[in-house]
C-alpha cells in the first residue's frame, strides 16, 4: 500500500515537474530561434535595400539570392510548435545566409549564449 501510495505521488510530482522545466526550456529554445531567424531577416532586408539602387547582373544575382532568403524567413512556422520539419527548414535558412554571405564576401558568425547574442561581420 505505501509503495503504491509513494508511487502516486512521486509520479504527480515528477510530472508537474517535468512540465514546468519543459516550458521552459522550450520558451528558451524558441526565443534563440526566434532570435537567429530575426537577425537573418533584418540583415536580407537592408542588403536587398542596399542592392537595389545596382542593376547589373553580378548584383541580380545577389539580389535573388536575397529574396529567396526572405522567402524561406517569411514561410518559416513560427507559429506552430509540432511542425516536424521545424530543424530541417532551419538547416536550409542557415544555408542560405551563408551563401548570401559568401555571395556578399562577408564573413559571418551567429553565436546565441547566454554571454552573447549577436551577428557579426
Amino acid at each position: 500500500r505505501f509503495h503504491g501510495e509513494g508511487y502516486q505521488e512521486g509520479y504527480a510530482e515528477g510530472s508537474h515537474a517535468g512540465m514546468a522545466e519543459g516550458r521552459r526550456y522550450g520558451a528558451l529554445h524558441g526565443a534563440r530561434i526566434g532570435s537567429e531567424i530575426g537577425c537573418y531577416l533584418g540583415f536580407a532586408l537592408t542588403w536587398h535595400c542596399l542592392l537595389q539602387k545596382f542593376t547589373d547582373e553580378k548584383n541580380s544575382k545577389k539580389m535573388r539570392a536575397l529574396d529567396s532568403l526572405i522567402g524561406m524567413i517569411q514561410k518559416f512556422p513560427y507559429e506552430d510548435p509540432t511542425y516536424d520539419k521545424l530543424q530541417e527548414d532551419l538547416e536550409k535558412i542557415r544555408g542560405k545566409f551563408k551563401q548570401v554571405c559568401s555571395m556578399l564576401n562577408i564573413q559571418s558568425d551567429f553565436r546565441i549564449g547566454p554571454e552573447r547574442s549577436s551577428l557579426t561581420f
